[in-house]
């Protein structure tokens, strides 16, 4: 993966915020690619036995946050594997160091590291490494969305036109709560038959940064923390994705909806419908 910004961005400070997240998201996905061990196994867990935390996730945030703290020590942090200060600075880092820890352990190409910036409150830089695929994806507000891969120089994301709802492509994910994920099942069952398909990767930030380059054309998931969609957030929106939660509510763990023009709004009514957002 290369770290790159080529294009000038308004504000200097976003420029500095992406570069940094750049640098952190490169070296964390290089550590996580080349270092796994072969003999990996779970070092905690979470939610449930089977949501689970891996010795790689653990480094790979403290190398993110040992890293961008070197460089801007009066940032806020917010980890998935527990980094969290408040910091005085304004600026504020939600990482995921590894989504798809699942995917990681049984060694599936599926994961991604996640690093966001907020200022005050409010996501200005997103950036998704997914390095088995060779692809970085970024984006800064207003700047919108762009991926590098390893065989490509920097390309504009755009999302898909939005096709009829009965030929949408729609991912989603499944919680590790068993009552929680038999019932996102039965919320996946009634909406197949509207659907051209579902499909299920296992990475949050990686589906919404295929919604981001036309791959998906929809996406959602209920129990999402904000280091799952930080990142992938922003990218999606500023490549012309909408995005949200229940209708007239912003994404949440209740439920995050991302998707093109088109297709969002009738993907979101369904899944209200529906009750996608409680047992």
């Amino acid at each position: 993966m290369r770290s790159l910004v080529t294009r000038p961005l308004g504000d200097p400070l976003h420029a500095d915020l992406l570069a940094l997240a750049q640098e952190a998201a490169r070296r964390a996905g290089d550590l996580l690619r080349d270092g796994r061990p072969a003999d990996l196994t779970v070092a905690a867990t979470k939610s449930s036995p089977i949501d689970v935390v891996t010795e790689m996730d653990i480094a790979a945030e403290k190398l993110i946050t040992d890293l961008i703290s070197g460089r801007r020590p009066d940032d806020g942090f917010l980890g998935e594997e527990g980094a969290s200060s408040e910091g005085t600075s304004g600026i504020r880092w939600v990482i995921d160091p590894l989504d798809g820890t699942v995917n990681y352990l049984y060694g599936l190409p599926t994961w991604a590291v996640s690093i966001a910036a907020e200022q005050d409150g409010e996501t200005v830089v997103g950036v998704v490494a997914a390095p088995m695929r060779g692809e970085t994806y970024h984006a800064v507000r207003g700047a919108g969305a762009w991926a590098t891969g390893a065989w490509e120089g920097e390309r504009e994301l755009t999302c898909r036109p939005a096709p009829p709802l009965d030929q949408a492509l729609v991912s989603t994910g499944f919680n590790y709560v068993a009552e929680v994920r038999t019932h996102q099942a039965e919320i996946a069952a009634k909406l197949i038959p509207l659907l051209r398909d579902i499909r299920r990767s296992g990475s949050a930030a990686v589906d919404l940064c295929d919604v981001a380059a036309g791959r998906l054309d929809g996406y959602y998931e209920r129990g999402l923390n904000a280091w799952d969609y930080g990142a992938g957030d922003l990218i999606a929106r500023e490549a012309g994705a909408l995005t949200g939660g229940r209708p007239g509510q912003p994404l949440s763990r209740d439920l995050t909806v991302a998707a093109t023009p088109g297709i969002f709004e009738p993907l979101q009514q369904l899944l209200d419908d529906h009750g996608a957002w409680h047992d």
